[in-house]
């Protein structure tokens, strides 16, 4: 277990704003990861290997993308028991994202809302940051890495943004993701039409397989589609998955739908809802994607697991992996140790 239990420091940080408590926790991790110090949060990673999409996995428990947008906590986290850990999304360029405040809590829901817009250093930080990083996947944690599109490109162009990501992060990745889904980048989520699906997944999957071929090294690619899909957009990502050879797919994103949270302080800030509002939704797409990809198509879910039983939900609902964010932030590291071990008992 952590040496401070995250009960004694979770009222400090809930009583500072959102976005710079998210701030002030990530630059203490990246400024003590790999000292003495990081016996503050660290615990012992519980074994639950797992071969997916040409990958072993340590165990089925994972860091969603969107925390550390810049890449620089991951030994840090690492410590914390992941199996894995996915950064991001970057975009070729650095950009400030929305305006502030974009980022609320509401905690009688367990729920966060975000339009942070893809903030981040931009792809030679990111990666100056992912090579920096060492203790994690010397112990055997796999990390992913997430891309997505500057704001100022024009959607029809999105395609040169994600090609740029593809290169830059290849080397360095265990598993790439394409975010698709995030609310809070203008017409980002049109990409998940079938037309515009196809044409980028395309153009994507013949660059990976170009680099793969020169490096002589197989990176699996996933998508990371939204929560707020019905049946038929669905079965139609998932035709556009297996039709264009993309390696997985991670279910789901945050959620634009306030249904859950009406009523309380903040729920009508735009942006994206994520946290225990969005676990039956995200269950639900997983559901859907299981049923029309077939057994043995890995499928990453995330969204609103608060708990070992929500982890264990999302396998039954048809998951192979779990990640996790909101969850975090409300329960602390202990989170990490339940759901990998809730996990291995299935």
């Amino acid at each position: 277990m952590p040496l401070i239990p995250y009960a004694l420091t979770r009222p400090f940080l809930f009583g500072l704003d959102p976005e710079h408590a998210h701030e002030l926790t990530l630059g203490a991790i990246a400024r003590l990861q790999n000292t003495p110090a990081q016996c503050l949060w660290s615990q012992p990673r519980i074994a639950d290997p797992i071969e997916l999409a040409g990958l072993k996995f340590p165990n089925r428990i994972g860091l969603a993308a969107g925390l550390d947008k810049n890449g620089r906590c991951i030994d840090g986290l690492g410590a914390m028991g992941f199996g894995f850990i996915e950064v991001g999304t970057v975009t070729p360029k650095g950009q400030p994202g929305n305006d502030k405040p974009r980022m609320f809590r509401l905690p009688e829901a367990g729920a966060l809302i975000n339009r942070l817009g893809f903030n981040n250093e931009g792809l030679a930080s990111f990666l100056a940051n992912v090579q920096r990083a060492h203790s994690f996947r010397a112990a055997g944690g796999l990390l992913g890495l997430n891309i997505g599109k500057n704001a100022v490109t024009p959607i029809e162009e999105a395609a040169s943004d994600y090609l740029l990501g593809l290169d830059g992060v290849f080397p360095h990745a265990d598993y790439i993701t394409v975010n698709i889904s995030s609310p809070n980048t203008k017409n980002l989520r049109a990409l998940q039409s079938d037309e515009a699906l196809d044409a980028l997944l395309g153009r994507l999957q013949e660059r990976k397989l170009q680099l793969e071929a020169s490096a002589k090294r197989q990176v699996p690619m996933f998508v990371k589609i939204a929560p707020d899909l019905d049946e038929e957009q669905v079965a139609v990502i998932a035709q556009t998955l297996q039709k264009n050879g993309i390696d997985g797919v991670i279910a789901t994103n945050t959620t634009i739908s306030r249904e859950a949270v009406k009523g309380l302080a903040h729920a009508e800030e735009t942006g994206g809802l994520s946290g225990r509002p969005v676990f039956e939704a995200s269950n639900r797409v997983i559901r859907l994607l299981r049923s029309a990809l077939g057994g043995n198509y890995p499928i990453i879910g995330v969204g609103g697991v608060m708990s070992g039983e929500d982890a264990r939900a999302k396998l039954q609902a048809g998951a192979d992996l779990v990640q996790i964010y909101t969850g975090l932030i409300y329960q602390g590291p202990a989170l990490v140790r339940d759901c990998a071990a809730a996990m291995a008992r299935v």
